[in-house]
């Protein structure tokens, strides 16, 4: 497949980019630089380009592309919605105890500037066990506006069920903001049917895509709901003297100004080359089948405990050690070739595993923590 990296299992933080994707920028920088940047004929063709891209996202997340904002990553499309939103003083955010540092922080000063309020569930103690609607429902609010959650938890690999947490969320006039970080290019999508109002997501991790690109969807129905935060002449329509008039009435209304255009480009190649080898159920079994196989192998080691007492539900696989140094065992896993993570919250290691991990790489893998155990 061409994303060839012995010892590789840092795809949750970011996956290596193929030649394929590596070559597509590099030719969309070399026709700039030939042609001449800012000329009509490129702007033309970088238009055209980006709408190559946003189609390639939203036919790989199930839905149109007027539906979709290109973002830099996952971040920026969780604040376009967090302060797109209509605040009032004592409204509150639900959040779980499984969101990333930067969402969080987000919250934060919206609650220092607004006057809002906010607190945490407990998600993460239903890895194994319980229902984390129930868990969400028990910890609203009279005056919850809006509930956060990722769909595929960072640190443990759980899966949410976020077609049922929305539509219980809805029923309460409730929106629903996704942090999709690990699930696009993990999970097989259809964003429309889970009902969700935003979806960010990042185009660097899972789907091997470059650095810088990544994008929003905003529901159909709650689109009228957010206001731009920032604003430039991507976002607006102007009159025939150039002056703004309107914005525009699509995803497009929350882009900004100039962007690395090439780096759409490689996202797009990335795309395709996945598809290339099956459709986003077949990659996502394939990846459920491997983490198994990671996840057993695992668990059977002394000293070494699973988070998860089942099989993954993704390509994540996080675990912990017996009176050893997570930080320090990590590094000694560097050394010898294999590139893995930790995390704070809980205190782990992660493992993740894609379609095209090979059972060689794993058992490697698995044979170096045993020999260092």
């Amino acid at each position: 497949m061409g994303w060839t990296q012995q010892g590789y299992f840092n795809f949750g933080g970011q996956g290596p980019l193929s030649e394929q994707t590596w070559s597509a920028i590099a030719q969309g920088y070399d026709r700039i630089r030939s042609e001449g940047p800012f000329s009509q004929r490129v702007n033309s063709w970088l238009q055209e380009e980006s709408a190559k891209t946003r189609q390639a996202i939203a036919e790989e997340v199930g839905t149109t592309p007027e539906t979709i904002t290109l973002t830099e990553n996952v971040t920026v499309g969780c604040n376009i919605a967090l302060w797109g939103l209509k605040w009032q003083q004592d409204d509150h955010i639900l959040l779980t105890d499984c969101e990333h540092p930067g969402i969080i922080a987000t919250v934060q000063e919206l609650a220092d500037r607004f006057g809002i309020k906010y607190s945490f569930c407990p998600i993460m103690e239903t890895l194994n066990e319980g229902d984390p609607t129930a868990v969400i429902q028990d910890h609203w609010r009279e005056k919850t506006k809006l509930v956060v959650l990722s769909h595929l938890l960072w640190n443990t690999g759980q899966v949410l069920p976020l077609q049922e947490i929305t539509r219980a969320c809805h029923e309460k006039g409730i929106f629903v903001l996704v942090d999709a970080a690990q699930s696009v290019g993990s999970l097989p999508l259809n964003l429309p049917e889970t009902g969700v109002d935003f979806y960010a997501f990042t185009g660097h991790k899972w789907l091997c895509g470059p650095a810088g690109v990544g994008g929003l969807y905003i529901s159909p129905q709650s689109f009228g709901e957010l206001r731009p935060t920032f604003i430039g002449w991507r976002g607006i329509n102007t009159d025939s003297q150039g002056k703004p008039v309107s914005y525009k009435e699509d995803g497009r209304k929350f882009e900004v100004a100039t962007s690395a255009y090439p780096q759409y480009m490689g996202l797009t190649s990335a795309i395709a080359q996945h598809n290339q080898w099956g459709t986003p159920t077949e990659r996502y079994q394939k990846i459920c089948q491997l983490s198994a196989i990671l996840w057993e192998r695992l668990s059977s080691l002394s000293q070494l405990n699973c988070l998860r007492t089942s099989p993954p539900e993704a390509g994540l696989v996080s675990f912990q050690l017996d009176h050893i140094s997570h930080q320090s065992f990590v590094t000694e896993l560097e050394e010898a070739g294999f590139l893995l993570r930790t995390l704070a919250d809980p205190d782990c290691i992660r493992a993740c595993v894609h379609y095209f991990t090979t059972e060689e790489e794993i058992d490697a893998l698995v044979t170096t923590i045993k020999e260092k155990l």
